[in-house]
């Protein structure tokens, strides 16, 4: 369960106890739905081929293997292979095959998946850490994608030598309450929890599979905005419920169970806009949690129309600090021009967490235009709005959260290095559970991989075990490369890391 401190909590039954198999978190191979997952190569084995074994004896990353049951057949598990590495230490097995039977290529799969910030190699590596929780050894990049702006320019200058420290003597925990005040003092075991994703804009496996991994790395995962559903309640302590402009699925019974409630007030990759679910995903069971007529589309508009002020915001605050007197408050706002301001309001307005919401966050369901043109990008907003918190001596007691296009672990430590506490994240669990980015996440059976769909016949192709195992998994890995980088600076606590924009170097300038 989250790390709460609040001996009058009435803390809620183990998930064990109510017969459900609770998370652990713990490694394991959860491979590719798919029989043939995408790689960078294909391999082509002629009719030269005698069966004779070389190749599955050379290659050490099990490309080529004997199904059981087959006595004279090879097959390539393509996905596996690195070609180039290969070359580059002697293992080539199209040069060491006796027979020259073998051919490969890069996969024109490959070449046209992705785009310049979700890259082909981000994809395949995001899905390498769901499968094995352990970083890529190969020739993927899964650092930067190729965008030529953003974080893919900043990188850390780190040591050439110097001290590292020990792996197992570095945390990575924060708190999410530096109020001061009389409500729990939350603590998650990761600088990161999952973004707020809508029952109706993904399925229901995909927000169990988001649950049960918070609950595994004691951390939060957030309803979104289309309410708080019922399969959700064994996992309570570890959900973010959200309020948003629409008020949909918003219950007291539900704001009185959450340990955090957070407040969209805008989203950074349509600001301006609010949300939009379109009538295809509206089914009868979304419909009955909103409260609205299935088969319609729905519209949150933009913005609350009983908020124009701080004092108004403070009013919101309030409402739900006095239906729940135990929940921490997070105020999620887009990034424009003035978002130092805003932040500084939320905070004297009483949030705990000031959410920041880049641009180029969102998902394939946000509109292009939108995301590409209108919010500042989040490596601008971060230290534009811990400056302005420093200034105004409050920073130590606001904790400052922030998203919009984090694809890495590197970019969660870069966002962290630039002045932010923490990170969500929402696209790179949707890759991580198999997302190929073809943009289809507004309609109802667009969605060929079962996350963001509603149609039964989708949903049921992922398995809520696969996928939490998979979203465990990433966070190992993640959590692997920011201790990494914590050691190589001789930290001991991520919380060292919080502001050394020292450390950082843009490409651009040097």
């Amino acid at each position: 369960m989250a790390s709460i401190v609040d001996p009058q909590r009435r803390r809620m039954a183990p998930v064990s106890e109510m017969g459900l198999e609770a998370p652990v978190r713990e490694v394991k191979p959860a491979p590719d739905r798919f029989r043939n997952s995408l790689g960078k190569y294909m391999i082509y084995r002629n009719e030269e081929c005698r069966q004779c074994e070389t190749c599955v004896a050379t290659c050490s990353r099990g490309v080529h293997v004997r199904p059981e049951g087959y006595v004279d057949f090879v097959r390539g598990l393509d996905w596996r292979c690195t070609a180039e590495l290969c070359k580059a230490n002697g293992t080539y097995c199209v040069d060491t095959c006796p027979h020259n039977a073998l051919r490969i290529e890069e996969s024109p799969i490959y070449r046209s998946v992705g785009d310049y910030r979700w890259t082909a190699d981000l994809i395949l590596s995001a899905w390498h850490m769901a499968e094995t929780g352990t970083i890529p050894d190969g020739e993927l990049n899964y650092r930067t994608g190729n965008s030529g702006g953003g974080f893919d320019r900043i990188e850390f200058v780190f040591p050439d030598s110097g001290p590292r420290t020990d792996p197992d003597e570095i945390s990575t925990a924060i708190p999410l309450n530096r109020r001061g005040d009389n409500r729990p003092e939350v603590t998650i075991d990761i600088p990161v929890y999952g973004g707020g994703m809508s029952f109706g804009s993904v399925s229901p496996v995909t927000i169990l599979s988001k649950a049960r991994a918070a609950v595994a790395w004691n951390t939060f995962s957030c309803t979104g905005e289309g309410g708080y559903i019922e399969r959700l309640f064994p996992y309570k302590d570890h959900i973010i419920t959200q309020v948003a402009t629409g008020l949909f699925g918003v219950r007291e019974e539900t704001i009185q169970m959450a340990p955090i409630v957070e407040f969209k007030y805008a989203q950074g990759a349509k600001p301006g806009l609010g949300g939009h679910l379109l009538g295809d995903k509206n089914t009868p069971a979304v419909a009955a949690m909103r409260e609205a007529v299935a088969g319609t589309s729905l519209f949150s508009p933009f913005p609350f129309h009983s908020v124009y002020s701080i004092e108004d915001h403070k009013k919101h605050v309030d409402w739900i600090k006095h239906v729940n007197p135990r929940a921490l408050v997070s105020a999620k706002v887009s990034t424009p021009n003035d978002v130092d301001m805003v932040a500084v309001g939320s905070y004297y307005a009483g949030a705990h967490i000031v959410h920041l919401d880049g641009s180029y966050g969102g998902t394939g369901a946000a509109p292009e235009i939108a995301k590409k043109n209108i919010a500042m990008p989040i490596e601008y907003a971060i230290p534009k709005v811990a400056r302005f918190l420093t200034d105004e001596g409050i920073r130590d007691h606001v904790t400052l959260i922030v998203s919009g296009g984090l694809r890495t672990a590197y970019d969660m430590a870069k966002a962290i290095a630039l002045g932010a506490d923490g990170v969500v994240i929402g696209t790179a669990e949707m890759v991580a559970l198999g997302c190929i980015r073809c943009g289809r996440c507004e309609s109802g059976v667009g969605c060929a991989r079962g996350i963001a769909t509603t149609d039964p016949e989708m949903v049921a192709k992922m398995d809520i075990d696969w996928g939490t195992q998979r979203l465990i998994n990433m966070h190992t890995a993640w959590r692997a490369q920011l201790v990494d980088i914590l050691s190589k600076f001789g930290m001991r606590d991520v919380k060292e890391l919080r502001g050394r924009t020292d450390l950082l170097r843009h490409l651009d300038y040097g």
